[in-house]
């Protein structure tokens, strides 16, 4: 007896069921976002109640570059359409848009970053940094965390263009590449929250 074409024994016991192994894999997924999802909510909480908490320090107003964040922003929505792209040409066994849209994806990913750092580079080089007041901890906690996720994702997809190189669309290949978009997705949902409590809620 065989499920997908691989024989039943070879399927590990906690996959073995009525449901496919994509199911399962995505609805493990699923399980692991949303408790990243409330660790993000934690820190959106100390967030809100600290950002006043400047200690004689500066505002946020004072730090922050609405162009640059603005900029981000439009990096990290566009990776989302372009990660989309990568997902349906995957889907498709197409190698060649796989690889072009997953590069694309990088681009973005790593504009984001290199702008977030330069902004982090920034704050630092005048005195703005976690240890100065509460709002400033709460303010890298929660944005740099969100930045860690973003640098997970883009070592995570070069090692997915690595295994697409080696071992094909195989079935896990093809269920590590939808967990991927799951997690860079929610990336871009933390962000718009990250965009709109820190960056337009200054005050």
């Amino acid at each position: 007896m065989s499920v997908a074409g691989t024989p039943i024994e070879e399927i590990p016991l906690s996959l073995r069921g009525p449901a496919p192994t994509r199911v399962l894999v995505g609805y493990g997924f699923w399980l692991f976002l949303l408790s990243d999802i409330i660790i993000f909510g934690v820190f959106f909480a100390a967030y809100a109640v600290l950002s006043g908490e400047t200690a004689g320090g500066p505002t946020g107003p004072q730090l922050f570059d609405h162009g640059r964040v603005l900029i981000e922003t439009a990096c990290l929505l566009a990776s989302s359409f372009t990660c989309g792209m990568m997902a349906i040409a995957a889907d498709r066994r197409a190698r060649a848009g796989t690889y072009f849209w997953a590069i694309v994806t990088m681009a973005l990913g790593a504009t984001f970053l290199s702008l977030e750092l330069a902004e982090f580079a920034h704050m630092a080089a005048i005195g703005a940094v976690p240890q100065r007041s509460a709002f400033l901890s709460s303010f890298f906690t929660l944005v740099g965390t969100h930045g860690l996720h973003v640098t997970t994702g883009l070592l995570w997809l070069a090692v997915m263009l690595a295994q697409i190189a080696t071992l094909g669309f195989s079935p896990a290949v093809q269920r590590r590449l939808l967990c991927f978009s799951l997690f860079w997705h929610a990336l871009d949902i933390v962000w718009v929250g990250v965009f709109s409590i820190v960056y337009l809620g200054a005050h």
